[in-house]
């Protein structure tokens, strides 16, 4: 199944396209992500009180998936690597866009860590809810002093903020590398993310790019 797989994405990657599947994971954490952290800032704005408390809950509500997405993308990227396009030959540049897509990984898997870590920490027991649908079960810190608690509180805490400002600060050189590439650099990358208009269905009409060669695979011919 692994083998038929990597086939059909191959399919994608060998016109410098990411598969189907590596694009929704794409699009659907991005949206999920801006909404975090624009939720995020507006809960910090909010005073004490009940809708406070249902906003948190909308938060973990939403940051949950992010995690369960999180691992699933990884998973498949580990299974399907995505494609060489024309970033991954710009030397420098494409070092930094490595760091920086590490960088959102670490975001990725840390912020829903440590928001299930702060809830864990002071909620009554009880479930968490998965897209606010699945129940989802806290950290068990139920058991320890509450000294204990409020320390990994605002250690979960520092480091939420801090991930959450690491985003404000990388989404934006991540669209603006990718909009560079796209309309100065006149690069293949923005177009291997976004889902694919046939040029007979294009309404802005004729053939607006070439498709990428294939790219000849070890052991083939002339490889």
């Amino acid at each position: 199944m692994i083998d038929a797989l990597r086939s059909w994405a191959r399919k994608h990657t060998d016109e410098g396209r990411y598969s189907p599947v590596g694009i929704t994971f794409h699009w659907v954490m991005a949206f999920l992500v801006l909404f975090q952290l624009g939720w995020g800032f507006y809960i910090g704005f909010m005073g004490v009180g009940g809708d406070k408390l249902a906003a948190y809950q909308v938060h973990s509500a939403v940051g949950l998936p992010i995690l369960v997405l999180a691992v699933g993308r990884l998973g498949w990227r580990l299974l399907i690597p995505g494609p060489h396009n024309d970033a991954d030959e710009q030397g420098v540049q494409t070092q930094i866009a490595y760091a920086i897509h590490y960088l959102f990984y670490l975001a990725f898997f840390g912020l829903p860590l440590t928001g299930w870590a702060m809830w864990s920490s002071v909620a009554e027991p009880g479930p968490l809810y998965l897209a606010g649908l699945v129940p989802w079960p806290q950290l068990p810190f139920d058991q320890l002093d509450i000294a204990t608690r409020w320390a990994i509180m605002d250690v979960a805490e520092d480091v939420h903020h801090l991930l959450a400002w690491l985003l404000v600060l990388i989404v934006p050189l991540h669209v603006g590398a990718a909009l560079k590439h796209h309309f100065w650099d006149r690069h293949d990358v923005l177009r291997g993310m976004i889902p694919e208009i046939p040029d007979s269905e294009d309404p802005r009409g004729g053939h607006r790019h070439k498709p990428r060669e294939p790219r000849a695979r070890p052991g083939s011919a002339g490889g």
